[in-house]
């Protein structure tokens, strides 16, 4: 009797110290014009110990007057504290960029996105140098100290500056390419992986694309991101929530045969799409304020409210009558989600879990609590 227990107990201890085999890269992904962090967004990193960022540096579109692809969009102010933070530049390529240029733009294309690429790595490690240099010139408590001779502060940041080299470790290009421009896409990503000899180069995979891989091509690239939100368009007035739901993504997340190495991106956000007489208006990012006024504002079923008077929210006027859906992935369907894209999906201590936006509301809205126990639920 004693032998079984002791057997029973073994196996429960040793079941338990195998079930968590991997420690995935925690990441966000942050699709702001304006980089810029501070003391609050820092300690948001630290707290959740986020690894790894993908950061938006700039689009491409489709300029119908120059009739060649354009970049728009460039981040601005490029200051990111935390030194230990791995950033993957990350680079939105309109689909009618890759329908409409011809295979000379493609490559004049390639070579401008490695030269915007550098020109914005340069600009953050003038902002490194200039937070090192500041370190060094102005340490703490420098005023108290009676002989304290200050440093020259432009020879102490070009020393350090010279110390800082652009070496991205990967590059994400991301785009909705179609059947019929997956032939464009495909020859330019060739081309950005001739500028970029030493990085990897990934790719966006929406899930249309992984479900129909044969018709959808598997693109030439390192390693996909594989985008599991936005399933749906936002202004179909019969949408129940166009960000996402777990029933949606097991339809597509249907097999486990995809050829290449996914990384994955869940969604960590929320929205009001607002809707005129069925008629889609506009989504609504800052709505919190709008929702707590029980006056102005009537619960009409489970995620949808009527307005009851005209208002103003930021710089949108919203009129009596108006119908406002309310978007949000909770908890338990997050739960769901993970569960599915465990199912199918290879998972190891070089994988990327990823949650877009990184935002403090968003962030703050969820709880830190709670999202490192979605990452640890892989």
């Amino acid at each position: 009797m004693k032998s079984i227990i002791f057997i029973l107990l073994f196996a429960v201890l040793n079941g338990a110290g195998c079930e968590k085999e991997h420690e995935v890269v925690r990441s966000f992904c942050y699709w702001k014009t304006d980089l810029n962090f501070e003391r609050e967004e820092d300690s948001l990193i630290r707290e959740l110990d986020v690894k790894h960022m993908y950061i938006r540096f700039f689009d491409v579109d489709w300029n119908p007057y120059a009739k060649e692809p354009l970049p728009v969009a460039t981040i601005r102010n490029t200051s990111v504290n935390e030194s230990n933070l791995e950033i993957t530049p990350s680079i939105f390529i309109t689909n009618e960029v890759v329908l409409q240029a011809n295979t000379k733009q493609l490559d004049s294309l390639a070579s401008r996105i490695a030269q915007r690429v550098q020109q914005i790595g340069v600009k953050l490690n003038e902002t490194k140098a200039d937070q090192i240099a500041n370190s060094i010139v102005y340490p703490k408590d420098y005023y108290k100290q009676e002989n304290y001779k200050r440093l020259n502060y432009d020879s102490v940041k070009a020393l350090e500056l010279a110390k800082l080299k652009v070496d991205f470790k990967e590059i994400l290009i991301d785009c909705d390419w179609t059947e019929k421009s997956k032939k464009n896409y495909f020859y330019l990503l060739q081309q950005i992986k001739k500028d970029f000899p030493t990085a990897k180069i990934a790719a966006t995979i929406r899930l249309w694309q992984y479900k129909f891989a044969e018709k959808a091509g598997i693109p030439p690239v390192d390693k996909g991101l594989l985008m599991c939100y936005n399933l749906t368009k936002p202004d179909d007035f019969k949408t129940k929530n166009s960000i996402g739901t777990s029933n949606e993504l097991a339809q597509y997340i249907t097999h486990s045969e995809y050829k290449l190495k996914l990384d994955i991106a869940l969604p960590l956000y929320s929205w009001a799409v607002v809707f005129r007489g069925n008629q889609f208006k506009g989504i609504l990012s800052d709505y919190d304020q709008l929702l707590k006024d029980s006056i102005k504002l009537k619960k009409s079923s489970e995620s949808k409210y009527v307005l009851e008077d005209d208002v103003l929210v930021g710089k949108t006027y919203l009129r009596n009558g108006d119908e406002i859906r309310i978007e949000k992935i909770s908890e338990e369907e997050l739960d769901k989600m993970i569960s599915i894209v465990k199912d199918k999906i290879k998972i190891d201590n070089q994988t990327k879990v990823t949650f877009f936006s990184f935002d403090k509301k968003y962030i703050n809205d969820y709880g830190t609590q709670n999202i490192s126990s979605y990452y640890a639920r892989f």
